[in-house]
């Protein structure tokens, strides 16, 4: 059977959990940077900048991911990648929270350059 009816692979066992990690890992990445986009004016709303300026929220995002990721890339290449990417996805986690509480524009920044 094929399409969307399964995920098991030809060998007829399912996806394994590391595909699956790096599947939600990427997919949690990538909407983090579009999602800001859709509530930019609530964002300058409520930390009282302009909507423009709220814009940097999304263009340090993708700084931070575009030199992170080949920084962080050839820093680590001797660590094993299973714990690499579980520590990874703790700080991408803890920029997140420091973004929900960031009590300042400038904080804000920083927590999503994290």
């Amino acid at each position: 059977m094929t399409g969307i009816h399964t995920i098991k692979s030809q060998t007829g066992k399912g996806l394994p959990a590391a595909l699956w990690a790096l599947t939600i890992s990427a997919f949690a990445i990538g909407t983090t940077e579009f999602v800001a986009v859709g509530i930019l004016p609530t964002i300058a709303q409520s930390l009282g900048v302009s909507v423009s300026s709220s814009g940097l929220l999304v263009s340090i995002y993708a700084l931070g991911v575009a030199l992170g990721g080949p920084v962080l890339t050839a820093l680590t290449r001797r660590i094993p990648r299973k714990p690499l990417l579980v520590a990874l996805m703790g700080l991408f986690i803890a920029g997140h929270i420091a973004s929900a509480v960031a009590p300042s524009f400038i904080l804000l920044l920083v927590a999503r350059f994290i």
